[in-house]
């Protein structure tokens, strides 16, 4: 390592723990995205930042817990719970108890190692300031959660927390991560080599929109159930019928609010996910084969390689997802997709860094 680099160096605790966190968001997007595809969300009807750290501990307490649920989120409730037994509640709870669980345990794994490694000054200033950054964007998606999960209690006419409030929060959740992981870059690798490539650095951030763009869409996905609209691949199977459900209605401002009646409005949305699908394709194929004409560092050389793996993985799941959408959304298959999504823009915000020009400090 050269003198630069050395002089940058982050000690190699820090790093470990910056890493650790990265991948305890990476869990914890999962889990959320577990928790909305098991209808778990609502099963927690009050936001007890400390009194909730247990659970209910005995079967009194368990039934007014499930008293609480069927009250608060009546619509749900008779919908799709209607004859739910106490132990079949216990099970929603827990996904629900453990994504709140982790964001607690990701507060003490931050909090006690920094101020640790503040004590013993091995935090610079430039991280310093990303910290706060994360730590800003930790509280935000926390009380956002909150929000989302509010959206979905006491409303007699929605079944499920509000999609735009759920992409809202994963939106969050995703930036979260990404500026995290991009911190853990810097503090793993000081200096990039491949920074005079201004052209592969624009087309590279370009992927890193779209593929923002596209975990958002795969929210609302998720939010609005918008796969069980049409469950085929290619989309031109069954066209004729997914074309009358397209186009079935106009669609207004308060039919977008109130989305759960309207199948056009799914059918939109699981379009544009399509779509953005094979744009995210194509510019990640260009970027790919740029990267191969040039002479470029091995970071960079690998980072290529794996954007090219990790993209067709991801591709896959999602047909195999969307495929699996008969009657409700595929459990397994919907949460490994969104796990590829999180390892798919960790790998491309890798390629990225390789094109950094200096790491200001």
């Amino acid at each position: 390592m050269n003198a630069s680099a050395t002089s940058f160096q982050i000690a190699r605790p820090v790093r470990i723990w910056l890493l650790t966190g990265v991948v305890m968001v990476f869990f914890q997007v999962v889990i959320g995205g577990v928790t909305r595809l098991t209808d778990s969300g609502l099963s927690i009807t009050e936001w007890a930042v400390i009194q909730g750290t247990l659970p209910p501990l005995n079967e009194a307490e368990w039934q007014v817990a499930f008293d609480k649920y069927k009250v608060a989120a009546k619509k749900q409730f008779e919908t799709l719970h209607a004859d739910m037994t106490l132990p079949e509640f216990k099970v929603i709870f827990f996904w629900e108890y453990g994504h709140r669980l982790w964001a607690r345990m990701m507060g003490f794994v931050f909090l006690f190692p920094f101020l640790w490694f503040l004590l013993k000054k091995q935090l610079p200033g430039w991280l310093l300031r990303r910290l706060g950054v994360v730590i800003g964007l930790a509280m935000l998606a926390a009380v956002f959660g909150w929000i989302m999960v509010a959206s979905g209690l006491n409303n007699d006419n929605r079944t499920w927390v509000s999609a735009y409030k759920l992409v809202t929060h994963l939106g969050i959740a995703t930036a979260l991560f990404a500026y995290l992981y991009w911190t853990w870059l810097r503090a793993a690798q000081p200096v990039a080599v491949d920074g005079h490539l201004a052209g592969l650095r624009r087309l590279g951030w370009w992927v890193a929109a779209v593929l923002f763009v596209q975990i958002a869409f795969g929210g609302l996905m998720a939010g609005m159930r918008a796969g069980l609209i049409h469950a085929h691949f290619p989309v031109f199977i069954e066209w004729g019928r997914f074309w009358q459900v397209l186009t079935a209605s106009p669609v207004d401002s308060a039919q977008l609010l109130d989305y759960e009646p309207q199948q056009s409005i799914k059918a939109v949305v699981q379009l544009l996910h399509r779509g953005m699908a094979w744009v995210l394709v194509v510019l990640s194929v260009i970027l790919f084969l740029k990267i191969r004409r040039e002479s470029v560092s091995k970071q960079l050389q690998l980072g290529g390689n794996l954007l090219m793996g990790m993209l067709f993985v991801q591709f896959l799941l999602g047909v195999l997802t969307i495929i699996n959408c008969v009657g409700r959304v595929p459990l397994f298959w919907g949460a490994v997709h969104q796990a590829g999504a999180l390892v798919l823009l960790a790998v491309v915000l890798s390629v990225n860094y390789q094109f950094s020009k200096s790491v200001k400090r």
